[in-house]
């Protein structure tokens, strides 16, 4: 990574802080008062985010790795733009992205994100629900920060709208995620239609809305959407491999996909690839409600036995080949074609 390409990545950072914190005091300089014994909901939202420690301090903790506002950043300069253009439309998505997660770890009972109580753990699920609408509707409100940029209103308004379609076929994915829990048939087919809303998605539209704000051509847009989602699908099936071999002090997150009974990527092609003795005793495995150390050392075995990690990372690479392959059917420019190159570097070796 050359010294221009760190200056880039950090002066994103902090024109995200920027964009984000602005949000914020839109909203607080009309919030109704909350009193000094009711939740502090903003700084409940920091804290999530990462500006605040668990007391609500102010501290820069672990953000994550704002993987989909830099795509969308990346993506903008890549189809001729300026960084600060996309600057909004990062925050937006960066916001909606972290409004599924506080929904996500309640629904799905973790304890930990980013190496610290989720926030349901630490204030309750009735009010991180709030905390999780709220966060939804600050990443619709950044938006309307696009018109410091002198983005074209019409502009505006497309991506208002896929942004709302955009959430919606998340919400679609988590029911269908949902949906998997209890069933014992669930086909690799049904899987990939079930991650393409809950999380290919958002990798799409960051893509797409990056070369839209810079101005691209419809078409144009519509090619960095397909890298888009090229790339989000590689990202979320590599996560589904993180998430049974991974260890959680790298992931930051609670381990245990298989404990949980995830029908995780891994685990849909085990069960679809097993004989039927072996299915048989993994319908029995997961028919408790947890599965336990021994049951877990089970599956891995089958698993181990089918071929299951090395098939499934075969899949991670011929998807981040796919992305490689449309990111240059898009023509990407300089220097977004660099960066954009650096984050398929830099998600094909990841460990958490």
């Amino acid at each position: 990574m050359t010294a221009k390409t760190e200056q880039t990545i950090a002066r994103l950072d902090t024109l995200l802080d920027d964009s984000i914190a602005a949000v914020f005091a839109l909203a607080e300089a009309d919030a109704l008062p909350l009193g000094d014994d009711t939740l502090p909901l903003y700084d409940v939202l920091r804290y999530h985010l990462g500006f605040l420690d668990a007391d609500l301090r102010p501290e820069r903790g672990d953000m994550g790795k704002r993987m989909r506002p830099k795509l969308c950043a990346y993506s903008c300069l890549a189809a001729g733009g300026a960084l600060e253009q996309a600057v909004p439309v990062a925050a937006a998505i960066e916001l909606l992205h972290n409004f599924t997660l506080v929904h996500d770890d309640i629904q799905d009972r973790s304890l930990l994100r980013r190496h610290r109580p989720t926030v349901w753990s630490r204030w309750g699920e009735a009010q991180a629900i709030n905390a999780g609408d709220a966060m939804f509707v600050l990443a619709h409100l950044a938006l309307n920060l696009l018109s410091d940029e002198q983005i074209d209103p019409s502009v505006i308004v497309r991506l208002s709208t896929a942004l709302h379609h955009t959430t919606l076929r998340i919400v679609e994915g988590q029911v269908l995620d949902l949906s998997f829990e209890p069933r014992l048939d669930v086909t690799t087919t049904e899987y990939l239609r079930m991650i393409s809303g809950k999380t290919v998605d958002i990798f799409q539209y960051a893509t797409w809305a990056g070369a839209q704000v810079a101005g691209a051509g419809n078409d144009r847009a519509t090619r960095f959407g397909d890298f888009g989602r090229a790339l989000g699908t590689a990202f979320q099936l590599h996560d589904d491999i993180l998430g049974i071999w991974g260890p959680s002090n790298a992931t930051g997150k609670d381990a245990g996909d298989i404990a949980r009974r995830k029908k995780t990527y891994p685990v849909v092609l085990l069960f679809e690839r097993a004989d039927a003795d072996d299915r048989e005793r993994l319908f029995s495995l997961y028919a408790d409600d947890e599965i336990d150390a021994a049951g877990q050392a089970n599956v891995l075995r089958l698993m181990d036995e089918y071929d299951i990690r090395h098939d499934a990372e075969d899949e991670v690479r011929r998807w981040h080949a796919r992305a490689r392959a449309a990111l240059d059917v898009a023509q990407p420019v300089q220097p977004g074609r660099s960066l954009l190159e650096d984050v398929l570097r830099q998600l094909e070796v990841r460990t958490k």
